[in-house]
Order: structure tokens, then sequence, then C-alpha cells
């Protein structure tokens, strides 16, 4: 027995690659992105009523991580890279069907001709994410007061203090303000997070990291609990 979807939308997404994408949705509230629905679903009478919530379900396709075959366990970074558990009992991309499940803030819908988006907030999805379903979320039945967990009983917290190289704050400044304030906001949040792998997060050795957000090549050193952004290259004209 198989099954076949056809995606509804696409999200376009501040992660342009998995490195720096946080690893549970809502942990980076800055990281924005927008959704945008494909034909024959963009009709605004789909989404009739859907401004009236805050936050939506979003079931979407791994769409990176698919693999020909499946394994039964994985190793979650929350027990550092080096514990297995059973693949049903993670959040892990590589699962039999590729499919994800995010909670994400329902900023606005904007509709312009044939074009129908939804602006979101606190993403945890790649640029060009095929998107399966939209669902409202309700915090009276979605959100149980005394649900608990397994191995990741609260969230990953990380201190670290963070610079930005000379260079750096010369690309910020450039910028229009608004734009300037999100990206340094939506930096600090992404490596409050420590993206870096379970098994470097304990290295205290000087390292250098980069990763793509929006249009831009982001490149910084960690060692011990600092962080210095060291470059900001801008990839394109605009």
């Amino acid at each position: 027995m198989s099954y076949t979807f056809d995606p509804i939308g696409i999200v376009h997404s501040c992660f342009k690659e998995k490195f720096g994408i946080p690893r549970q949705p809502g942990l980076i509230p800055e990281a924005e992105g927008r959704l945008e629905i494909l034909p024959p679903y963009n009709r605004p009478e789909a989404f009739r009523q859907l401004d009236g919530y805050s936050h939506l379900w979003i079931t979407f396709v791994f769409h990176a991580a698919i693999r020909e075959q499946w394994s039964p366990t994985v190793r979650p970074p929350r027990l550092g890279g080096n514990q297995r558990v059973g693949v049903f009992a993670s959040r892990s991309p590589f699962r039999p069907n590729p499919i994800g499940l995010s909670v994400v803030k329902l900023h606005s819908i904007s509709c312009s001709q044939d074009q129908f988006v939804l602006h979101l907030g606190g993403i945890d999805l790649l640029d060009g994410t095929p998107v399966l379903d939209i669902k409202p979320y309700l915090p009276y039945s979605d959100a149980i007061p005394d649900a608990h967990t397994g191995y990741a009983p609260e969230p990953p917290a990380h201190h670290i203090t963070l610079t930005f190289s000379a260079q750096a704050e010369s690309i910020l400044k450039e910028l229009p303000r608004s734009r300037s304030d999100h990206l340094r906001r939506l930096i600090q949040q992404i490596l409050a997070n420590d993206p870096r792998p379970a098994y470097l997060q304990a290295d205290t050795s000087l390292r250098e990291f980069g990763m793509q957000l929006y249009d831009y090549n982001i490149r910084w050193q960690v060692g011990e609990d600092r962080a210095c952004i060291t470059r900001i290259e801008q990839l394109t004209d605009h």
C-alpha cells in the first residue's frame, strides 16, 4: 500500500542550508519565512478566518534528508550524538517516511493577484521545504500542561558571549536599521542554541564555522563559551 501527495506550498526560509536550523520550532523567534501557496490551493476562501489564529501546525517533507533505506535507531543531539534511541522516540529527519511537523507563528497573510503567502515566525524549516498540510493550533487541545518527556525534559540551554568583528559591524551598519536589527537578533538566537554538532559542543578549542542566512554568508569562531562573528559577506547585490 502506498500513497502519493502533492505539496500545497513551498517555504521560502531564512535558512538556506541545514546547518544552523534550530532542532525544534519556536526556539528562535526571529527565524522568519514565507509559505507560498501553490495552485490550485491558493484560493483565498481556503484560508478564510485563518488570520484569527496566532499559530499553525505545518506538515512538511524533509526533502533534504530523503534516503533509500531507513534505520530503526538514531543518535539524537540531546544525548550528545553518541547514544541510540528508536527512530519513533525521536524527531530525527531520517525517518521511514520523511515527514515533519512544526508549530509556527502566523505573522500575517498576504494576497496579490495569484500569489497567496503566509508569513511565519519561529520556523525550523529549510528553504524550499514542501508543505503538505496546514492546520490551526488550538491551545486548549494541543497544549497539555501535565505532559512529560523522556530524555529531553527541558529546552536546550547554552550560555554564550557573542561579539561582532569590525568587518561584521560595518556590514550591519550598511543595512537599513530594521534589517540590521533583525539579522543581528537572528544570529544571536541561533548561536545561543549552539548549532554545532553534538560531539563538538564540549570542545573548548577555537574553531571556525559558517552558515548562510538569507543572502549572507556568516562566519564565526567559537572557543569555550565565547563566539565572535568574524565576517559577514553579502552573496548577492539585493
